[in-house]
């Protein structure tokens, strides 16, 4: 008990040594460095800019969020729960091809939305960084992995109820998706337009596996 006293104790004093308490919206801050992110990706972004977009120095920036590794982690989060959280809302449609329509054309109105950076941050994310950030590439890669996992289970789930055909390889298809979406995200950085993302999105929904593994009809001779 003594033990946690004199550790509440000390860092009170670690507190009031690093100083006076923080002057800004930790909330409004991360918003602006999760843009500068987004914009930039991680090694692009330099401590420089985010010091200016944030409005505050690098002491402030570390007492608050840590170091930019830690600030990236953190508006990844953001980014997550908050831009991107259409994903999970698109996964609850009734059939697995309602799902992955309303997921892809929310991606087209995400991708076309001038008032945000153009695609994807993590899709942008983890084709810029270099081998100094090989720790924040493999999360960025993990993010991925886990929404074809999302995928996955949302196509069993389709198989299981009848709406997809129990012959699709239902990771395959995942992986499919996803190469769809993370091929509009980079098309949109390079500037394709609304019309162009909507011209892929109904491509893909063409080759639709349920549709295309319909058994055949077999003629029965008279």
């Amino acid at each position: 008990m003594n033990d946690v006293v004199k550790s509440e104790k000390s860092e009170k004093k670690l507190t009031k040594v690093r100083g006076r308490p923080l002057a800004f919206n930790q909330d409004e801050a991360l918003d602006k460095a999760l843009n500068v992110f987004w914009s930039r990706g991680y090694e692009g972004a330099s401590m420089a800019e985010l010091t200016k977009a944030l409005g505050i120095n690098k002491p402030s920036i570390y007492a608050a969020f840590g170091n930019k590794e830690t600030l990236f982690r953190k508006a990844l989060v953001l980014y997550a729960t908050g831009p991107v959280a259409f994903v999970g809302d698109a996964m609850k449609q009734p059939t697995a091809h309602q799902a992955v329509e309303k997921f892809l054309m929310q991606a087209v109105d995400f991708f076309s939305d001038k008032t945000t950076p153009n695609g994807c941050m993590i899709v942008q994310g983890a084709l810029t960084c270099g081998q100094s950030s090989l720790a924040i590439q493999q999360e960025l890669i993990a993010y991925r992995g886990n929404f074809e996992t999302t995928l996955t289970k949302r196509f069993e789930l389709g198989k299981a109820q009848g709406d997809l055909s129990p012959t699709v390889n239902t990771k395959q298809l995942a992986k499919y998706i996803a190469t769809v979406h993370q091929g509009m995200s980079v098309q949109a950085t390079s500037g394709a337009t609304r019309e162009e993302l909507l011209a892929v999105v109904e491509m893909a929904m063409k080759n639709w596996p349920s549709q295309l593994n319909q058994p055949k009809r077999i003629k029965h001779a008279l």
